[in-house]
């Protein structure tokens, strides 16, 4: 396993910064928060000027490795996330690239790397969160197209989606894990409905969607029929394994601008925070450890996806970011309950983190069983 970077690598993170200085102070101010139509504008345009400067494929034909350069360079100068593309940049993106045949790469893969076309994600439902192979919304084959009913909910960024990627169970007859398959779902098709749903935070990028006999061409099926449980797997290698880079970049910054605070504000006399701080240096540099660990096992890999390190990196991760939080709560302190304070925003989001890209439990069962070794946990906690 080699954490380091060659020449070659170090010359690429030279000219992406070189870039990215000349480039940032040329956008636009960012929109409202709530500016949705907006949003999609900016990150859309942020997209393509990646795409006509030769940086777009670091998304999906890089080696890891530059990903992950690309990632931290883009962070730490304070570049636009992937925003309300990110399914189609860092879950469906990859997983079509990985999974999809050469006439479905083309069709896609394209349009998701100019920011032509966005996505969401259309995997919880209502009953089907945590346990995810209990999904009902079902795909009834007919001819060339499947013709889907149900219900997704938390549908990321459904408002300004042009695709979905969705799960449906098209062998209600076959076991939980066999019988559900992976489709590109077009969000203009006749009986969708979408319902934005709005979270403790007071935003809205999360949705409930309704599906009345959606009809979805056969060939937008991604992966065998019936095999979307392996390729939602693939998917979610994609979720735990790499789309939090720049999350974790981001939270180290903020654990310097915490640390700063407290010594301008008098915080910083309290022993106790301070050791509260210099845990979660510590924590999210061995999480950064970690992500280049999981990284350089993806890149020797033939597949290129990351493998069940992604779950042992999710489920402290999670911990590690509400903890963060909690901290910069302490330091605020009368100022942690004003809801314009960026820091408050990302507390009350924090909390969601231990649920998201599956809980922390799921994450400990698949640790338990393809890490360590141990048996499945039988039904019923017996």
């Amino acid at each position: 396993m080699d954490l380091t970077h060659s020449a070659a690598d170090e010359a690429f993170r030279g000219r992406l910064r070189a870039w990215l200085r000349t480039t940032l102070p040329k956008l636009a101010p960012r929109p409202s928060p709530d500016d949705w139509p907006g949003r999609r504008a900016y990150d859309t345009a942020w997209q393509r000027m990646l795409y006509d400067a030769g940086y777009a494929e670091l998304h999906q034909d890089a080696s890891p490795t530059r990903r992950l350069i690309f990632l931290e360079e883009t962070e730490l100068a304070g570049a636009p996330y992937v925003g309300a593309n990110f399914v189609g940049l860092l879950h469906a993106g990859p997983t079509i690239a990985a999974e999809g045949t050469p006439e479905q790469r083309q069709r896609w893969l394209g349009p998701i790397l100019r920011g032509d076309e966005i996505w969401c994600q259309g995997f919880s439902e209502p009953d089907a969160g945590s346990d995810l192979a209990s999904l009902r919304t079902r795909a009834v084959r007919d001819g060339d197209s499947y013709v889907v009913s149900g219900t997704k909910i938390w549908t990321s960024h459904a408002e300004v989606a042009d695709w979905c990627e969705l799960l449906v169970r098209t062998d209600p007859t076959a076991p939980r894990h066999r019988g559900i398959s992976w489709l590109a779902m077009p969000m203009d098709a006749p009986g969708v409905t979408v319902r934005p749903l709005r979270t403790l935070a007071g935003s809205t990028e999360f949705a409930e969607m309704f599906l009345d006999e959606v009809r979805v061409p056969v060939a937008n099926r991604v992966g065998a029929e019936h095999d979307g449980w392996r390729v939602t797997m693939v998917t979610l290698s994609f979720e735990r394994g790499t789309a939090f880079v720049g999350e974790v970049v981001a939270c180290r910054r903020t654990l310097g601008e915490l640390a700063a605070l407290a010594r301008a504000n008098g915080r910083w006399d309290d022993p106790a925070l301070r050791r509260r701080l210099g845990g979660l240096r510590a924590e999210f540099l061995a999480l950064w450890r970690l992500i280049q660990s999981n990284v350089s096992e993806a890149q020797a890999s033939s597949s290129g996806v990351p493998g069940v390190g992604g779950s042992v990196f999710k489920l402290r991760y999670s911990h590690a970011r509400q903890e963060l939080y909690e901290a910069a709560a302490d330091v605020l302190g009368p100022e942690a309950l004003d809801l314009d304070h960026a820091w408050t925003l990302d507390r009350l989001s924090s909390l969601s983190y231990t649920i998201a890209a599956g809980t922390s439990q799921i994450q400990r069962n698949i640790v338990a069983e393809r890490v360590l070794g141990l048996p499945k946990a039988l039904k019923g906690g017996g």
